[in-house]
């Protein structure tokens, strides 16, 4: 078997990872530590800001897109104070992703896995909008979300096409969502598998 990364998101299912041989990502700041993390992904501007002000610190090294870059650009010191976390800066933005804003860290961490490490499998956790209308995120208990319905219909319909056309782009990829049902809300190809737990 060939390079396996498991991906921790923020959503209530993240709480199915079980420490596993493999890399490890982690979006914005997990839920719980994970041993042994490759790197943190961020690529949002409220994540700096958090961090730039002090209310907010995220251990270890750092993958970032391109608003993060665009911040350090902006705020000189700011890079200078964490350049020795910052792993790498990661423009990829696949063409069925109209802009940057669209890329959520859900997104930004499975593109990297698959494009930049080469990942043959993949282990989703705690991705629980590509299954329920549940846009909760262990990101909301520090930084302020907008989860009014309309502006959680309106970004599940702008995400989840995106999920459709990375898994198909990867279709030579073995991806597996991981959730306590199989009721998946997207249309996938077989290279995508659902493993249901109920987290025991």
């Amino acid at each position: 078997m060939g390079r396996t990364v498991h991906i921790i998101g923020n959503g209530d299912g993240a709480n199915l990872y079980k420490p596993s041989k493999g890399i490890k990502l982690t979006c914005n700041l997990p839920p719980f530590p994970v041993e042994d993390v490759y790197a943190t992904c961020m690529v949002d501007f409220k994540m700096m800001a958090a961090i730039a002000e002090g209310s907010l610190t995220v251990p270890g090294e750092w993958i970032v897109g391109a608003r993060p870059k665009l911040w350090c650009q902006n705020n000189p010191e700011f890079h200078i104070k964490y350049a020795s976390q910052i792993k790498e800066f990661y423009m990829g933005l696949p063409d069925y992703a109209k802009d940057y804003t669209d890329f959520n860290c859900g997104h930004f961490a499975v593109y990297y896995a698959l494009d930049k490490l080469k990942a043959e499998e993949i282990h989703l956790y705690g991705f629980d909008s590509i299954f329920d209308f549940n846009m909760k995120s262990c990101t909301d208990f520090y930084l302020n979300s907008d989860r009014q319905e309309s502006n959680s219909f309106r970004l599940m319909n702008n995400w989840r096409p995106i999920w459709e056309a990375m898994f198909n782009e990867f279709s030579d990829r073995k991806i597996i969502l991981h959730h306590r049902h199989d009721g998946l809300r997207l249309t996938v190809g077989s290279n995508v598998e659902i493993r249901v737990s109920n987290g025991k």
